[in-house]
């Protein structure tokens, strides 16, 4: 509880990812470690792991203007528009043509071409929202959204067809839905210094469809009919744009911070333990707060994981491995922190046995099963239910409203994943001691759609820590069960993720 206060106070605003916010909370975490005698795993022999980052934030002075034959739309920031990365692409100062990719997808498995009959080299290509519509799960899934629906997936294929940038335009005109998506766009945009510039990639607002699309081949009501049938064309907007963007930039250095439990017979493995610490810091005010503090997103689980290591370290709990606790820093700005880990770990990534995420914690009511993102990718799965029977806890499936088939690759995990390491991500089930399901998922779908990702995730919020000691307690005997493990976890046959493992393996990397 004394973690999270402080964690989650307002004292810390919001902790932003490069922000004086996130200097202290990495503070007070490696000051935790040092009290609970954990070793310095960080850079010259500190908690801390410094990455270098490059931020921009675009300003009102920004100008984007459209162009039909005779007619000229100057668009404005926030309000018509707003920026999802822009790189190098700052200044088109030639007018470029627009082109229709309908939802911007190649998908060879489904024999799925948006791009078939169109060359968009040079040009803008706008998409909508989603993907083709399904009830086969052989086909996009069904019902399930794919990979293939993310922005970030079209935005990468538009670039590799030679686009020089993107517009997307949602299917929706409920007003809430833009103002939520402008307000978690309103943070400044961070990456990780070395990466590679984007291409300039825009969200439109629905109310600006009709006049793209005037004039074309298909006017917007067309699309809304084509998209239900599954009959979108590709074709020509004639309109163009010219754009000059202006931003306030910088460099700076982040950091994540890292306290190790040292093994004994076989402390050259690792277990890496991960949460993030970060979240979106000072935004867009709503009911006059603008402090987005991520309680439960991630200060409780930080607080959980310091729990843990306390309780091992102070418990002289036996470990077999090594055991690497990760505080993640710009977990809300790309995976930041976890995936510059992945490109300079502590150890080689061959000898790090598996990843268990921490993000969020059971908060509702003490649980009788739990859910596990991963739990059919690896034989962490074997651990999973020897810690959960020892526990009195089974393995339930997750919900049909929290799950696709991409929720794994939703949090740090899938960047541990990437590098090839056995990982997993573990929550309550809506299975509870006192609570019936029912009310159990309205206040999970009230939390998703009301409170994640605004100021109102705050302190205020109602916590049953019988339920968080329960977690605890299992993410630290699960902790101890696979680093004691005589198995080294491994990945399924015939997951992607093995291959990686297997190359991290021959590369002793």
């Amino acid at each position: 509880m004394q973690h999270l206060k402080i964690l989650g106070s307002d004292i810390f605003e919001g902790r932003g990812t490069g922000t004086i916010g996130s200097a202290l909370a990495a503070k007070y975490l490696a000051l935790r470690l040092e009290e609970y005698g954990l070793i310095p795993a960080g850079n010259n022999s500190t908690y801390y792991q410094y990455i270098p980052m490059h931020g921009n934030r675009p300003l009102q002075s920004t100008e984007l203007i459209l162009y039909s034959d005779n007619q000229i739309k100057q668009l404005q920031l926030y309000k018509d528009y707003f920026i999802d990365g822009a790189g190098d692409r700052s200044i088109i100062p030639a007018k470029t043509e627009l082109i229709f990719a309908g939802y911007g997808i190649i998908a060879p498995e489904y024999d799925y071409n948006d791009y078939e009959n169109i060359d968009v080299e040079d040009k803008i290509v706008v998409f909508i929202d989603g993907e083709p519509n399904s009830d086969n799960e052989d086909y996009f899934t069904g019902p399930d959204p794919t990979v293939y629906s993310y922005p970030g997936s079209k935005q990468r294929l538009a670039r590799s067809r030679g686009a020089i940038g993107t517009i997307h335009l949602p299917l929706t005109a409920d007003s809430k839905v833009w103002e939520k998506m402008i307000s978690e766009f309103y943070f400044e945009d961070v990456r990780l210094a070395y990466s590679v510039s984007s291409s300039l990639n825009l969200f439109f607002n629905n109310s600006i469809a009709d006049w793209i699309f005037n004039g074309s081949a298909a006017v917007w009501d067309d699309i809304l009919k084509m998209h239900l049938t599954n009959k979108l064309k590709s074709f020509p907007l004639n309109k163009s744009l010219t754009f000059k963007g202006e931003f306030k930039r910088r460099d700076f250095i982040d950091q994540n911070v890292l306290g190790l439990i040292e093994g004994s017979t076989r402390n050259d493995e690792l277990i890496i333990v991960s949460a993030h610490y970060d979240h979106l810091g000072i935004g867009l005010p709503a009911e006059g707060d603008s402090v987005y503090n991520g309680v439960f997103d991630n200060a409780i689980g930080c607080a959980a994981m310091l729990e843990a290591a306390r309780l091992i370290t102070e418990g002289n709990t036996p470990l077999k491995r090594s055991v690497l606790f990760l505080f993640v820093t710009g977990e809300e700005k790309g995976l930041l922190g976890s995936r510059y880990y992945t490109d300079h770990p502590f150890v080689p990534l061959h000898k790090t046995a598996a990843n268990i995420n921490i993000d969020g914690v059971p908060f509702i009511d003490e649980f009788k099963s739990i859910v596990c993102f991963g739990y059919d990718l690896s034989t962490l799965k074997n651990n999973v239910d020897r810690t959960a029977a020892a526990l009195n806890l089974s393995v339930k499936e997750i919900p049909q409203q929290f799950s696709t088939s991409e929720t794994f690759n939703r949090s740090d995990q899938i960047a541990f994943a990437n590098a090839g390491i056995p990982s997993i991500l573990i929550m309550d089930a809506a299975d509870y001691v006192n609570t019936d399901t029912e009310a159990g998922m309205a206040k999970l779908i009230e939390y998703s759609e009301n409170i994640y990702h605004t100021p109102f995730d705050d302190l205020s919020q109602k916590i049953n820590y019988k339920a968080v000691v329960q977690y605890v307690e299992l993410i630290k005997n699960l902790i101890v069960d696979i680093a004691n493990d005589d198995n080294t976890p491994e990945w399924n046959k015939g997951i992607n993720f093995r291959l990686i493992r297997l190359r991290t393996i021959a590369e002793k990397r």
